[in-house]
Parts: C-alpha cells; sequence; structure tokens
C-alpha cells in the first residue's frame, strides 16, 4: 500500500516546514546541529532494549553492546567506577528524573521528597505518579536553593530520611544547587549520609560541567546517589533522549525478573528505543575531550556576549556561573512569540546552543527586546 498523493503532499509541506525551522530555537535548550546519517540504515528495524543490556535477553535486536559503551562513558564522565554504577539511555530528562526519585523512595519509602521552587514542572507530576511525600523550598533570586529554607522544612517535618532533588542547571534561570552546602548542612543537622538521598538533575548542565575549568560540585565523587542528562540538548538527538546513571547497589533493589524475555528489568518503561542509545554511542565515540570543550566554550562565548549586549543597552540581562543560559526582562508577547523564547513570570531566556554557530539569531533577538522594552518605558 502507498500513500495518496495528497498524503504525500502533506509530508513534503512538513519536510520544507522542518527544514525552514531546524535551527529556530534560541529560547529552549535543544542541540539543532547534529547528523546521524550513518545510523539512517537502522531506522529498517525494530530495534527494541528491553530489560538490563547487562543480561542475556531472548529479544535479539537490541542495542545493547552499544548501550553498555554509553553507560562507561557516562560513569567516567560523573566520576563513578563502572562496576559499582547502573544506568540507561531513557526517553528523556523526565525519565531519569522519576527514575531517581522512584530509587530514592524505595530506599526511604516513608521519606520526604525537597526540591525547590525552580525545578522543572515534570517533578510535580513524578511526585503525584510516586505518591511520595514532598516539600517545595523556596529559591534564591537567581534561581539557587534557599538552603535555609530547605534545613527549616526539614527540620520542621522532623524528617530523617530526607530525599533531595537537586537542580544542576535550573529550567529557567541555569541555576546549579550547591550539592557540598546542602550535605555540609545536613551533617550539621546530624543526618548521616547513608540517611538520606541526592539526587542530581543535570539535563543541560550535565554535559557543560564536565568541560569546563572551575565546575561546581555535581558529580559521584561530590557526594550524588543519581544523575539525569538529556540527550536532545547540549549533545543533540532527533529523537528526545537522555541518560541516567546510579549506584547500583541502590539500582538493584528495583530489579524484577521477566520470564518471557528471560532477563531483568530495572528501568521505569520496559521496552525502550534502541535507536537512541546507538545515535548516544555515536555521539560520545565520535566527539573527543577537545571537541567538547570547544562546543561548550563557543556556546558560553555566545551567552557572556549576549549578556554584554544587553547591559551595554541598559537591559538588566545575566547569567549563572557555567551557564549557557541569559535571563532579561520579559519582553512583549509579539516579541516573545516572534522568537519562541521561554518565559517565566517576569522574566524570559535564550540559550546558547551549539547550533547558534555565529550572533546573528541572538543579535536579532536581542535588538527587537531593546526596541520593545524601551517602546514600553516612553
Amino acid at each position: 500500500m502507498t500513500l495518496s498523493i495528497a498524503d504525500q503532499n502533506k509530508l513534503d509541506a512538513f519536510w520544507s516546514y522542518c527544514v525552514k525551522n531546524q535551527y529556530f530555537n534560541i529560547g529552549y535548550p535543544e542541540s539543532a546541529n547534529f547528523d546521524y546519517t550513518i545510523l539512517e540504515r537502522f531506522m529498517r528495524f525494530s530495534i527494541n532494549n528491553c530489560g538490563d543490556w547487562a543480561e542475556y535477553c531472548n529479544y535479539l535486536l537490541n542495542s545493547f553492546e552499544f548501550e553498555k559503551e554509553v553507560m562507561e562513558y557516562f560513569a567516567q564522565l560523573f566520576k563513578i567506577p563502572f562496576e559499582e554504577s547502573w544506568g540507561y539511555v531513557t526517553n528523556g530528562g523526565t525519565e531519569g528524573n522519576m527514575f531517581g526519585c522512584y530509587l530514592g523512595r524505595e530506599l526511604f519509602p516513608d521519606g520526604t521528597l525537597y526540591y525547590s521552587k525552580d525545578t522543572h514542572y515534570s517533578v510535580a507530576k513524578i511526585v503525584k505518579l510516586l505518591r511520595i511525600k514532598s516539600r517545595v523550598v523556596e529559591s534564591q533570586p537567581n534561581g539557587e536553593m534557599d538552603y535555609d529554607d530547605l534545613m527549616h522544612k526539614i527540620a520542621a517535618d522532623g524528617e530523617r530520611h530526607p530525599i533531595i532533588f537537586a537542580n544542576i542547571g535550573t529550567t529557567v534561570r541555569g541555576a546549579v544547587d550547591n550539592i557540598a552546602i546542602i550535605q555540609q548542612r545536613l551533617k550539621e543537622a546530624g543526618i548521616a549520609r547513608e540517611d538520606y538521598y541526592l539526587h542530581a538533575d543535570a539535563a543541560l548542565s550535565g554535559m557543560i560541567l564536565p568541560f569546563v575549568d572551575e565546575p561546581q560540585p555535581f558529580t559521584f565523587a561530590d557526594g550524588i546517589d543519581s544523575i539525569g542528562v538529556s540527550g536532545h540538548k547540549m549533545i543533540g538527538s532527533p529523537i528526545p533522549c537522555g541518560i541516567v546513571v546510579a549506584r547500583r547497589k541502590n539500582v538493584d533493589l528495583i530489579s524484577v525478573e521477566i520470564d518471557y524475555i528471560s532477563a531483568h528489568d530495572k528501568t521505569i518503561t520496559g521496552s525502550r528505543n534502541g535507536h537512541t542509545p546507538l545515535m548516544m554511542w555515536e555521539a560520545v565515540r565520535s566527539h573527543t575531550l577537545a571537541d567538547w570543550q570547544r562546543r561548550i566554550r563557543h556556546c558560553l562565548d555566545i551567552a557572556q556576549y549576549a549578556v554584554d549586549r544587553f547591559q551595554a543597552a541598559g537591559v538588566n540581562a545575566w547569567r549563572n556561573k557555567n551557564s549557557i543560559t541569559v535571563v532579561f526582562p520579559c519582553p512583549s508577547e509579539a516579541v516573545w512569540k516572534k522568537h519562541c523564547l521561554a518565559t517565566s513570570g517576569d522574566v524570559a531566556h535564550l540559550i546558547a546552543s551549539g547550533h547558534h554557530l555565529d550572533t546573528s539569531k541572538v543579535d536579532a533577538l536581542i535588538d527587537d527586546v531593546i526596541a520593545d522594552l524601551n517602546a514600553r518605558a516612553a
């Protein structure tokens, strides 16, 4: 069977639309400059990574061998011995965060999840799905967690097994919660390290901090128990995906034996896309440390350029340390719709993703924002 001429024309029109808008993103963190042409031939196969990539699976058409090498890469990047870790390629940041929260809840079934007001909206959804106790913590003006409020609420709750959700780059302001301070404050409160769980949401910054000179603490060596990073953001992918890494001893708590595939499953979704592990494998195998460092430095330079241009025009724009997210006053609806900006309250942001090879789109946005703000002030 074939498509009708009308349906073929509809697909052709959508192709043209995608080509025209491929590099539109300036308000969202997806990177669009990727090339997985070498993998296109695999799209004819139903590749299903069901279960644990470290075990035999009776469904033979999987990409487990490649997924294992992806996880070896990220275990090294996030500073945990591979044999002490376990993780997998997820459908995106939300699944990685759910996995981390799930592990924390299984370790401390009666524990309370603490997350800041600047945390991604999906965490409130995760709380409902897991039916986990939770408390929202105040944020500082830069988007970072308010550590005094965190400790006040832990004390008020009498919580001895807190589950801490730390942002390693918040969605709107790009703020990094200081996990060193969090651990120190918990220690001062008399809560031993083995009595709480610490998950790091590093959806965007998880592929920034490993490649800068002075990263904020965010790795397993710094004290985390699990971490999630997006694959379609800084790395870039045509299919949303992510990577989650956790301590193997905690993952073993949720392992389930599945008889009909002769394997164990430790994942959230069970049947998983087998193509995205191939994409992540190609990305990490084809980029050297120096490649990533150049890519990150370029993005950071573009972000600082935007801050400098805004401030030179008298616009209160800023960014957090090691962040490619530039925050500025929210312009009128016509401007933020024109540039597809993400807005929150009285602020908007631009994100200097890898596909911005020059400043043209940034300049066009800044020109419009400055003109808009001046017109509104007149």
